[in-house]
């Protein structure tokens, strides 16, 4: 076990305790995932910065197309970037594909061709933070390093610190500091992916499936929970599940009049474009909003500009084009 920190008061037979819990349910429940079967530094990358902000099940058939199409670093830094965000295609948050290509570039040119080891040469990659350096060090090279991403923080927070609404108990760097202190001896790849694992699928954040959890008698929000009810394990679950709901739900303007929907209309016409043929932004507003007049251009061109700046369009005088 790595040292303890002061900063949480846990007792070392907890610890010991939610470890082998987590890590035997794990090597029985553990989910078949490709980027699981590689320590290929390139293929873990590629799959980190994929599942950003996306659902697995919506990356598995992506992954294996975009390996497919750039087989190594050197490949996705030389393609042309409208190729690789055509190959990006349907993920969304299409900016993540130019900044995948940029951290190839970057290691092509400052680390001959090798992505970095250690999170502190890692972290110099433009586009990299702290849990994807994590990430990457742990399952490429099987460094012993704790990571943070969200379904950790929350797994973490209800077994070591209790429930973490309506106010976290713990702010990102503390979560990080508790995540060294649990980490168990030589095992960082299997807890970290056993914490992943349990947070997508028993621990999640608004239907947590408290009865089916390995870890009740390790929990401290389970047992916080319990303490209020002689009918514990149905109160727990739905005492979690009620904290775990916002106090104002979020109103969500319709996806079809966002910005991002626009986004990403304007670059699935540029991909059906010809290679380097530009479309004026008079001729592009009516394709991606059929009612557009004139008085539209400001925000069409706001959008254009937010569009270059992430690195996802070529705009001239005569329009704009993939780069």
């Amino acid at each position: 076990m790595t040292k303890a920190s002061s900063s949480f008061s846990l007792l070392p037979a907890q610890i010991t305790q939610a470890q082998t819990l987590l890590l035997t349910w794990y090597a029985a429940e553990q989910r078949d995932l490709p980027w699981r079967i590689t320590s290929d530094p390139y293929a873990i990358l590629v799959s980190e910065i994929m599942l950003q902000q996306t659902q697995v099940d919506r990356v598995l058939p992506k992954y294996a197309q975009f390996l497919a199409t750039f087989p190594t670093l050197a490949d996705l830094a030389a393609a042309p970037t409208a190729d690789v965000i055509s190959a990006w295609v349907p993920l969304g948050y299409n900016t993540r594909a130019v900044r995948l290509q940029g951290i190839a570039r970057q290691v092509i040119a400052e680390y001959n061709g090798r992505i970095p080891d250690t999170i502190d040469e890692l972290l110099k990659l433009k586009g990299i933070g702290r849990y994807t350096a994590g990430a990457i060090a742990c399952f490429a090279y099987r460094k012993q390093v704790a990571t943070v991403d969200t379904n950790i923080r929350r797994v973490l927070h209800r077994i070591f610190l209790g429930l973490e609404h309506p106010e976290p108990k713990a702010n990102d760097a503390q979560m990080l500091t508790l995540a060294e202190q649990v980490l168990p001896e030589d095992e960082a790849y299997n807890w970290n992916q056993a914490l992943m694992d349990l947070g997508a699928t028993i621990c999640t954040s608004n239907n947590p499936q408290c009865t089916r959890c390995p870890l009740q008698e390790s929990c401290q929000a389970y047992n916080d929970m319990r303490q209020y009810s002689l009918f514990p394990s149905g109160t727990v679950l739905r005492q979690l599940r009620k904290v775990a709901e916002k106090k104002t739900p979020y109103q969500a303007q319709p996806f079809t009049s966002s910005n991002r929907y626009f986004r990403g209309r304007i670059v699935a016409i540029l991909r059906s474009l010809p290679t380097d043929e530009r479309i004026p932004l008079a001729l592009l507003g009516p394709r991606i909003k059929p009612e557009f007049c004139t008085d539209d251009l400001p925000w069409l061109q706001q959008i254009i500009a937010g569009l270059v700046r992430d690195g996802l369009l070529d705009s001239a005088d005569n329009g704009v084009r993939l780069p």
